[in-house]
């Protein structure tokens, strides 16, 4: 069984990008304004924005750990 990349999917533009769909079309069917949706799915790919950022920083600062530890032992 394959291990899920979870990194790679929180930062995965699609992955908002669907999510924030579906909540609007959630929010009009259900009896909501447009500008509710939109409003709404603004909200989304802005937490998306800061998510992929905190985890892009996270990697990059790891990945710095990692090679520091390598040149020291090398």
């Amino acid at each position: 069984m394959k291990k899920i990349d979870w990194m790679r999917k929180l930062t995965s533009r699609k992955l908002w990008l669907s999510v924030a769909s579906f909540v609007t079309l959630m929010v009009v069917a259900c009896g909501g304004t447009e500008n509710e949706a939109a409003q709404i799915s603004a909200l989304i790919m802005a937490g998306a924005t800061v998510i992929g950022y905190v985890i892009g920083e996270g990697m990059t600062d790891a990945a710095a750990i990692e090679a520091e530890q390598a040149e020291q032992e090398g």
